[in-house]
Order: C-alpha cells, then sequence, then structure tokens
C-alpha cells in the first residue's frame, strides 16, 4: 500500500472518531471450494487474513476490533469441522501470542466460553492474562457466541441482581453484555457479500454502518479494509435524527 494512501486512511479514522471495527468472517469454506481445496484450508488460510487486519488496524488507528470466530449455531456443522476449529483456534492463539504482545495487542473474548474444553480456555485466559496491560488494538474474538444468547445472559444476571424494572435502562443493559468494556461498533463489515447479520452483536450494532464485501474472508487484507473505511467516510451518520 502506497503511504500517502495509508495516511489518508488514518486521517479518515481520525477525522471520523472511527474506533471500533467488527468484523463478519465469512466464506472459508467456499474460498476453498473455488480453489478447489478441502474447507479445513480456507479456515488455515482465514486465519493469515485475521493477522493481516490485526495488522492494519494498527497502521490505521483503529483501537478496536471484533471478529466473529464461531458462532453459538456452528455447532450444528459436522463434527470434525468443529474439532478441527477449536484445535485451529488454540493451535493459532499458542503460536501467535508472543507475537501479539509484542505488538501490543490486548487480547479479549466473548461469548458461552465455558462451554468450551478446558484446555482451551485455559489458552483464552492465558492470552487475556499476558496482554492485560498492552495498549494498542483491543482485539476481541466472538467464540461460541449468539446475539440472542448474550442477550438472555444478560437478563439473567440482572435478575441474578435483583434488578427492579424501574432500574433497568440501556445503559444498563450494555454493562450486563459481554462488550462492556469495549464500545459499540461504528462499522460493520461482512464478507462474502452475504446481507445478513448472523445473529451477531445485535444490540451493540443498532446504530453501526453497515459494509458488505463480496471478497470471501482469506481474500480480504489491508487494502480490502482501506475500502471499507474510505466507504465510511462518505456515510452520514444521523444516529435517528
Amino acid at each position: 500500500m502506497e503511504l500517502t494512501l495509508e495516511k489518508d486512511i488514518k486521517d479518515i479514522v481520525k477525522n471520523t472518531n472511527l474506533r471500533h471495527i467488527a468484523i463478519i468472517m465469512d466464506g472459508n469454506r467456499r474460498w476453498a471450494k473455488e480453489h478447489l481445496l478441502p474447507s479445513m484450508m480456507g479456515h488455515k488460510k482465514g486465519v493469515d487474513a485475521l493477522k493481516k487486519v490485526t495488522r492494519a488496524c494498527d497502521d490505521f488507528g483503529i483501537k478496536y476490533l471484533t471478529l466473529y470466530a464461531f458462532s453459538t449455531e456452528n455447532w450444528n456443522r459436522k463434527k470434525e469441522e468443529v474439532d478441527f476449529l477449536m484445535d485451529l483456534l488454540a493451535t493459532t492463539l499458542k503460536n501467535e501470542l508472543k507475537e501479539l504482545n509484542e505488538n501490543n495487542v490486548k487480547m479479549n473474548f466473548i461469548g458461552n466460553l465455558k462451554a468450551l474444553n478446558q484446555n482451551l480456555q485455559n489458552i483464552l485466559s492465558n492470552s487475556v492474562e499476558t496482554t492485560k496491560n498492552n495498549t494498542g488494538v483491543v482485539l476481541t474474538v466472538a467464540i461460541n457466541y449468539g446475539a440472542r444468547d448474550e442477550i438472555v445472559h444478560a437478563i439473567k444476571k440482572m435478575m441474578d441482581d435483583n434488578l427492579k424494572s424501574q432500574d433497568i435502562n440501556e445503559e444498563v443493559v450494555s454493562k450486563y453484555l459481554y462488550t462492556s468494556d469495549i464500545p459499540d461498533p461504528d462499522l460493520l463489515i461482512r464478507t462474502s457479500g452475504e446481507k445478513r447479520i448472523s445473529n451477531y452483536l445485535l444490540w451493540q450494532i443498532a446504530y453501526s454502518e453497515i459494509y458488505i464485501t463480496n471478497a470471501y474472508w482469506p481474500e480480504f487484507d489491508k487494502e480490502k479494509l482501506a475500502l471499507a473505511i474510505e466507504e465510511f467516510n462518505n456515510r452520514q451518520r444521523r444516529w435517528g435524527k
């Protein structure tokens, strides 16, 4: 990418106060099929895209990046694919944690993490603990995540805390969500051309700008992220006004 272009994107990020990008990483299996490869290779290639986009967010000045890695519905896929995805996640975190930490990335995970196997839970906890003092990009990975499940979880916690109906407002609900420590996304990106939200951050994206690209997730890179940010710059955010 030309340095002038990178500077232009950084200026857009600063001028529009674009802090948080959320991405639905879609199209790994279709990418693999079109390249006559096993679906597992698409998922592996998707990890490369994740690394590129995380670095790009740092280059562009994006503070928060939230990625949809595994949904509550993805358990319905074939067992061998689910097992592969869990192993891939564990292996990737172990292999990349040192570099992520050196690059000042702060790791965060959202979803029903207690349903994951204990080894993976330990790896997630270690990633969070290792990077907790970092001040760069806050990389949040949604695993075993579903927005409806998140809202149900929040309601149950409010009931457990004996909140009265008069005590509940939008601010209170937000504090009970998995994302209580990060701002709502300014921009939601979905790859692969699909035009649906897929049970992702339903509460948080109430006023997010939505950008859909036909590129499959393994093809998504710094240049394509820049195009999304340029499109964001052309939007007029009205916040319902």
